[in-house]
This record gives structure tokens, sequence and C-alpha cells, in this order.
């Protein structure tokens, strides 16, 4: 499968103007109010936000392809195999903003880790050899556990997530 390894200067300058807080990409369905504190570094919410099904069938598309490039950052995936992962990490990143319908927190939440996880994605892309972007992408949504509620990923995420070899 080829997938195309470049970004349009519009998606780069969008995704910077992003990053930047200046704009938040309107999500069918729902209206954004810009939040105080948007990213994961903000404080857990008293009761985490409820994760629609896009949500949650995105968020498991990421954490399967994080999952499995686990084995790249161990050196026993190919890079041709690590690109298709992180593809499907950006297709999931791409479903979860055309169809997720969150209130203003829980999207302010949300954008607060797909942001940074499109930074490692592009990242990745820019140098594949270099799998510290594989790190940065895992690292960015490490919060989503705490902030979301969402039945398929554990509460803390150290549990029943070992992997050997």
């Amino acid at each position: 499968m080829k997938t195309s390894m470049t970004v349009p200067i519009s998606v780069f300058a969008f995704l910077v103007a992003l990053k930047a807080g200046a704009i938040l990409p309107a999500h069918a369905g729902h209206a954004h109010h810009e939040p105080a504190q948007a990213s994961s570094e903000s404080s857990a919410p008293a009761q985490r936000h409820a994760a629609d099904a896009p949500l949650r069938e995105g968020m498991a598309r990421i954490h399967t392809a994080l999952d499995e490039l686990r084995h790249y950052e161990m050196g026993h995936m190919p890079q041709p195999l690590a690109i298709e992962q992180v593809a499907a990490i950006k297709s999931a990143i791409d479903s979860v903003f055309a169809t997720c319908k969150l209130e203003p927190e829980a999207d302010a939440a949300l954008h607060g880790m797909l942001v940074p996880l499109l930074d490692g994605v592009q990242a990745f892309k820019s140098n594949p050899a270099d799998t510290s972007s594989v790190a940065a992408m895992r690292q960015a949504i490490a919060d989503y556990p705490r902030l979301f509620d969402d039945p398929n990923w554990p509460l803390h995420p150290g549990v029943g997530a070992e992997h050997e070899h």
C-alpha cells in the first residue's frame, strides 16, 4: 500500500494555528468554545468525560497501532510496516475529528491530546528512523483513560499492558 508522506502547506498552517490555539477545527454537530486550558496538562475532570462511539473506535485504532509500533521501537518491525501503522493513526485522528460529537469541555481535552499526537505523526513522517516520535505519540494520549470514560481503555495503563518478547 502506497501512502503519501507530504502535507499540503494549507494543512500544515492549519495544524500550526490549531496547536497555537488560534483556531479549533469544526466538528460536525457541535460548536467550540475556547477553554482556559485545552491541554492534557490541565487537571482531570471530577468525573471523566463520556466517550462517544466514534471517539472510542478511533482511539481503539490509535491504541492498537501504537501497540504494534512497540515492535518497531525494538527493531522487530520493518520501516514500511511502521509507516503503515502511523498512517493508520493519522486515519483514526481524521475520523475522530470528522465524526465525534463531544461537549465543549470534553472536546477541548480531546484537542489537547490529538494536536500533540498529530505532531508526533508529522515527526515520524519526517524521520521514520527516529523512534522518539513514537514515544511522543504514546505520551500525547497517555491521559486519555484519565480524562475519558472508555471501557476499552484501563484507567491505569500499566495494568494488562505488559508486552513480552
